[in-house]
């Protein structure tokens, strides 16, 4: 596949986990900020690949074979972040572009040699589950801090929103992967939550906690 192919099949499996029963070709546009044409025309070529399916109406679904090559780019994409921030101590804001440029490497002794080297993680540094091998991902009970029971400590697990910005907003609040936060009491009426996060206290708005996730301590 060319770098552009895999972009699109990358994108595609991405908005399938929220749209499992066919994704929209306007939200595929949208995300790779291209043209309608541009897309159909993709999708045909991903389609005689035998990659994607596309049915009018319903729009279009990865193949089993579709499904594994996206995992793939997937795994690779999240191996590489890991290795930038565990070894070569980049943050976890600063990855993802370059990881972007690395996940198109097409050598898979490489990737295996790779996630052998770094112990074969699950999560890469946001908390997302990286594809094995054989394209399984390990699933986690897991939800938003909005979601998130009074009085109860949770731990960070993961993130939402994957932004630089939100990621060193993150940090100003001394919130990562493996923080215990305590949601103290909600306000509804100015939609912040008071919260204490490895025991200091601080305020933070709702779009935050529907941005963040957590699982029981």
């Amino acid at each position: 596949m060319t770098i552009s192919e895999e972009n699109y099949l990358k994108v595609i499996y991405h908005l399938s986990l929220v749209s499992p029963k066919g994704v929209n070709t306007n939200a595929i546009a949208g995300m790779m900020d291209a043209k309608a044409s541009s897309v159909t025309d993709m999708i045909k070529k991903l389609a005689d690949k035998e990659l994607v399916s596309y049915i009018k109406y319903q729009g279009v679904s990865l193949t089993e074979k579709g499904s594994y090559s996206a995992k793939m780019i997937v795994r690779k994409h999240r191996l590489w972040e890991v290795f930038l921030v565990e070894k070569l101590r980049f943050s976890w804001d600063e990855v993802h572009e370059i990881a972007e440029e690395l996940e198109h490497i097409k050598s898979e002794k490489l990737i295996n040699r790779l996630d052998e080297f770094l112990g074969f993680p699950d999560f890469d540094p946001h908390g997302d589950p990286i594809p094995n091998t054989n394209g399984e991902i390990k699933k986690i009970n897991k939800l938003l801090l909005l979601e998130g029971m009074l009085q109860t400590p949770y731990v960070c697990i993961g993130v939402k929103d994957t932004s630089s910005d939100f990621l060193r907003y993150l940090d100003k609040q001394k919130i990562a992967l493996g923080s215990v936060i305590t949601i103290l009491e909600k306000d509804d009426f100015d939609d912040l939550l008071k919260i204490e996060v490895n025991g200091v206290r601080s305020v933070i708005s709702t779009k935050i906690a529907g941005n963040l996730y957590i699982k029981k301590q």
